[in-house]
């Protein structure tokens, strides 16, 4: 904030994850252990505070490789920081390393490999230090139920942009990754824990 206490933003740089194909750094475990941290050093800032009202803290809600700025460090690149904070409000815990699970480790019909998935979300899980791993993969499915039926309703609504990802298959590429979490999901539970 500056002395008139207008809020001043400033520009970050460094490499955002857009394109389909990245540099195997920004999927590496080096950089899905610094996005676990980054989310916990986030939720015990908040931890406790008014913004994070009646809740256990402040939650992002749309944590994905899309919304992180990855640096050069030791040169390799790795996560330094979280943008895009429009769907920041106060949650659980479990709700923003629910979706890092997802959106990171592009759990669906692509992933070839559950052993390598599950050790991988364990990675997360022990890198933040989850203690709730029990409702990780319900919380992973209740994040896509939702973001399917969001779409496909405010696309409804007349909204343009959620109209324009519904034409581009954001809906049916979401319902079917939840398709394959949901099949998948007794084996992930047993190996996550």
């Amino acid at each position: 904030m500056d002395d008139e206490g207008r809020e001043v933003l400033s520009y970050l740089k460094g490499h955002v994850a857009w394109e389909p194909r990245q540099p195997p750094a920004v999927s590496s475990d080096e950089s899905l252990v610094r996005i676990a941290r980054l989310v916990r050093e986030f939720h015990d800032l908040t931890a406790g505070t008014s913004l994070a009202g009646d809740q256990e803290v402040v939650c992002h809600n749309d944590l994905s490789p899309k919304n992180t700025v990855y640096q050069l460090r030791g040169g390799e690149l790795r996560p330094a920081a979280f943008i895009d904070w429009d769907l920041a409000a106060p949650g659980a815990r479990i709700h923003d390393i629910a979706h890092v699970c997802w959106q990171y480790l592009d759990l669906g019909p692509s992933v070839t490999d559950v052993e390598e998935v599950a050790r991988r979300m364990r990675l997360i899980v022990d890198s933040y230090e989850l203690s709730d791993r029990q409702r990780l993969v319900s919380t992973i499915l209740w994040w896509q139920d939702r973001c399917w039926r969001g779409i496909e309703s405010q696309a409804d609504a007349g909204d343009v942009a959620m109209a324009r990802l519904r034409d581009a298959g954001a809906v049916r590429h979401v319902r079917t990754a939840y398709q394959w979490v949901s099949d998948q999901r007794g084996a992930l539970e047993r190996l996550v824990q």
